[in-house]
């Protein structure tokens, strides 16, 4: 059998390794200066909306619903379609999870559904930009309005991708990013949040470094002396350091080369793979230019499992994105119950996650599909 080909994998070379030991030698190994530069070096790439680093893509969705304020009383209405951190983070402020339907052919959160599910109660709609395609953020916006609420985009798959030609981060009142090794960029471990809101960046920032105030003009004892800090609102520390801030940096600068392999990648399985029987092919929406993270798979008839297992066997590996949020005991636990949403369902039950990342060579892309066809007899 040959080497095994992971579905996901970083891209480092010399540059982010040097940029990463100048980081060691100097003053600051976190709240310092590179996280200022990470900041301004991703608001490039985010039509300017001002960004806030922090420990990973969680952190990030649980530093941006605090700084939307929910809790007890609230709901956050968002799609199962995704890593269960999308809705996890919602509930541990105390917010109503409410899971709506997804397009069946995108498995983005489908506007109408999102549109049925509000009520007054609503204060965030959390889409999710699945596999790196953006969501419907124009009719979300609407349905968002519609209810007063905010609209949050967790792009955790889509730094890089534009939807009418405007960049993922400058679309919603709130977005999310992770840096995970497998995701457009890394910085081992990280995340940020960005918004157009002053208001809201002052939360998120608040928020992740353990709500302190050092400004004496807000304190409620200013003084006490020059040391003198206070809490106003919990917080915690999910503060990104230094040191992976520009490893973050440094990846930035080859953020659109990143995106034109993935984009070669993810032709080259269309056309290696769009005449199997028994499978579909990724779709697209016109409006999105997208910078893809998966290579979702559909694989019909309840062949996934085999399908899945054969690749595997094979030394090619492979993913399922997702299981439904509701369907993880925790929430099941909650009373959320399986048949919820049946277009997530029904994706979930077919996708399977081909490798994708930027240091595939083409080579192994045609074993990929070499070994997918060969399941198929064709």
């Amino acid at each position: 059998m040959s080497d095994f080909l992971p579905y996901g994998r970083q891209s480092v070379n010399d540059d982010d390794i040097a940029a990463v030991a100048e980081v060691l030698r100097g003053d600051w190994l976190t709240t310092g200066p590179a996280v200022t530069r990470f900041e301004a070096d991703l608001a490039e790439h985010t039509g300017g909306t001002p960004a806030v680093a922090v420990t990973s893509g969680t952190a990030a969705l649980h530093v941006a619903y605090a700084a939307a304020g929910i809790g007890p009383g609230d709901e956050v209405v968002t799609t199962p379609l995704t890593f269960v951190a999308t809705a996890a983070t919602a509930a541990l402020h105390g917010a109503k999870v409410v899971f709506a339907d997804v397009e069946p052919d995108t498995g983005n959160l489908d506007p109408a559904a999102a549109h049925a599910a509000v009520t007054d109660r609503t204060k965030v709609l959390a889409a999710v930009d699945y596999a790196g395609h953006p969501a419907e953020l124009d009719q979300l916006r609407k349905v968002a309005d519609s209810v007063g609420a905010l609209l949050l985009e967790d792009a955790a798959h889509s730094l890089g991708s534009s939807w009418r030609g405007r960049p993922v981060g400058s679309l919603a009142d709130l977005t999310t990013f992770s840096f995970f090794a497998t995701k457009n960029l890394t910085t081992a471990e990280g995340g940020a949040v960005v918004s157009p809101s002053a208001e809201l960046v002052e939360r998120a920032r608040a928020f992740r470094n353990h709500g302190l105030v050092r400004d004496r003009a807000r304190q409620r004892y200013p003084d006490e002396g020059g040391w003198h800090q206070e809490v106003h609102a919990f917080g915690l520390n999910y503060r990104l350091p230094d040191v992976l801030c520009a490893l973050g940096s440094s990846q930035l600068r080859r953020l659109w080369a990143f995106k034109q392999r993935r984009a070669e990648i993810h032709a080259r399985y269309d056309e290696g793979l769009r005449d199997v029987p028994g499978v579909l092919t990724p779709v697209c929406r016109a409006e999105a230019d997208p910078m893809w993270h998966l290579y979702p798979l559909r694989v019909l008839d309840g062949r996934r499992r085999a399908l899945f297992d054969h690749l595997r066997a094979n030394g090619i590996g492979v993913q399922v994105n997702y299981i439904p949020a509701y369907w993880h005991p925790v929430f099941e636990d909650l009373g959320y119950r399986r048949g919820l949403c049946p277009n997530a369902e029904a994706y979930y039950a077919q996708e399977l996650s081909l490798p994708l990342f930027a240091d595939l060579s083409d080579a192994d892309v045609d074993r990929v599909i070499d070994t997918v066809r060969s399941f198929f007899g064709v």
